[in-house]
């Protein structure tokens, strides 16, 4: 994967597009457009043919076609607008460039106050909607190979946006890629290779051992699949200027048939994207280790099928996880909740192990949450007040909105099991976003700790920053998040 190279220059004068056959304007928001603005007369006839006023361009970029085969584009940047809001207008005025595949894009972007919040913006959203996702076609598009970006920013201020791409397009590309190529086996296969690149710890526990440890709750989803490939992955990134630690934990099913209790087809479509919550985390990782954060990390990724076969788990079976909690199973389709339970173990700590300051896993987990919130939030649960609203605060700072639901100590009953310690879930559906955060706040030996529920993952046309209906919601909340979280006390 390769990101567009950047080139970048000083933004003095409108001519300095005159040799790009693909261009955007970014002008602030104002009531007139500047009097030397190159094509002004044609902006004013499109504008009158739309019955748009200048200051409506901070809402919808506008394009022109001109002589030699050239298209510019125009925007206005509203400050006042959300960070969610205009990463959208950003990404809609890019991709009226990018929806021809150029070679090269150039983005003169005016000075101005927070304008060059505005250039960082547009680096990130040119950078990671200019790689094409995985396909195998025979004629696969066409990637964008060079940004020419006009603006007041110098080389090292997009060093955090371009870790900030990379991130995104990897959680996006591993997420893309067909059940066939992206096995268990082969993305371990792929986890240590970029661990290795980026000068990482790792450690797998493969499934015998962890049937030995005595995790069961994994092992149970896990030994459906005829490949004993399943295992979790620990990474490790442990900077020296490290004050805090905090423990990164993604799901990893690889593919989601349902189990014995199997999805129609309607609802097994799409179920290799169930891995997404642990290519977030991997990105995440990755992304911390490239911007050198002063925290210590331990990403710990769950990965295996949930398949069908004589072997595989089922209703009322009876399992144990790896603190002895007994756990009975209910539904089959719930597997996410049982892997996250024995790498929710791991990853907090327990007597002989350090304690992470923060946990947060990133699951593809319910389909409540798509029921409550559909795609264009991703919920959260927090186990204190305050990590809820970093939380809400961090989505409205990186433009990934989050929603934080309750989840009070009356709905445990529910989860009252007559033969277990607890069951998996319920059949009835009801509040099952909330029921699965109470099952899974059981494994985080009472770390403080953030549930995130990526409905968001895929939304049709896009979300935000991004084009694609893969998202990669999650990575630019995360890094967000940190950023908010390592000052607090």
């Amino acid at each position: 994967m390769t990101l567009p190279r950047i080139a970048l220059q000083p933004a003095r004068r409108y001519s300095q597009l005159d040799h790009a056959t693909h261009g955007l304007v970014i002008l602030p928001a104002g009531d007139a457009l500047p009097p030397d603005l190159p094509q002004r007369d044609q902006w004013l006839a499109v504008l009158k043919r739309k019955a748009l006023k200048p200051k409506e361009l901070a809402k919808t970029p506008l394009v022109l076609d001109l002589s030699g085969g050239r298209r510019l584009a125009l925007l206005m940047a509203d400050p006042t607008l959300s960070r969610f809001e205009r990463l959208t207008r950003v990404r809609k005025a890019v991709m009226l460039l990018l929806d021809e595949t150029p070679k090269s894009i150039a983005i003169w972007v005016a000075p101005g106050d927070g304008m060059d919040d505005v250039a960082r913006d547009a680096a990130y959203v040119a950078q990671i909607n200019g790689v094409p996702l995985p396909v195998r076609k025979k004629k696969p598009a066409v990637a964008l190979a060079q940004i020419d970006l006009f603006c007041a920013l110098k080389l090292s201020d997009l060093a955090p946006v371009v870790a900030l791409a990379r991130a995104n397009v990897l959680a996006r590309e591993l997420t893309a890629l067909a059940p066939n190529e992206l096995t268990p086996a082969t993305y371990r296969k792929r986890i240590r290779g970029v661990a290795k690149d980026a000068g990482l710890g790792i450690e797998e526990f493969d499934f015998r051992q962890l049937r030995k440890m005595g995790a069961g709750a994994f092992c149970a989803v896990a030994q459906g699949s005829h490949h004993e490939d399943a295992a979790i992955v620990h990474l490790s990134w442990k900077p020296k200027s490290a004050k805090k630690s905090v423990a990164l934990v993604g799901k990893g099913i690889c593919f989601d048939t349902g189990g014995h209790n199997l999805k129609p087809a309607r609802y097994m479509a799409g179920m290799h994207e169930d891995m997404n919550g642990s290519a977030v985390a991997l990105a995440l990782v990755l992304a911390a280790a490239e911007m050198k954060l002063p925290v210590a990390i331990d990403c710990w990724l769950a990965i295996a099928h949930n398949h069908l076969s004589p072997g595989a788990y089922k209703q009322n079976d009876i399992v144990t996880a790896l603190d002895g909690t007994t756990i009975e199973v209910v539904h089959t389709d719930a597997e996410g909740r049982m892997v996250l339970a024995d790498t929710l173990l791991m990853a907090s700590g327990g007597k002989k192990k350090a304690k992470p300051d923060l946990v947060i896993d990133f699951a593809t987990l319910t389909g409540s949450m798509h029921v409550a919130l559909g795609a264009r939030y991703s919920g959260a649960f927090a186990s204190s007040e305050a990590l809820g609203s970093l939380a809400v605060a961090a989505g409205q700072a990186s433009g990934e909105r989050i929603c934080v639901f309750p989840m009070d100590e009356d709905y445990d009953p529910a989860l009252d099991s007559k033969v277990a310690d607890v069951k998996q879930c319920t059949l009835d559906g009801e509040a099952d976003h909330i029921l699965a955060a109470r099952f899974l706040q059981r494994f985080t030996h009472g770390r403080p700790w953030l549930h995130v529920d990526l409905s968001a993952s895929s939304c049709s046309g896009g979300l935000g920053a991004t084009a694609s209906d893969l998202t990669g919601f999650g990575v630019a909340w995360g890094l967000t998040l940190l950023a908010q979280w390592l000052p607090r006390e």
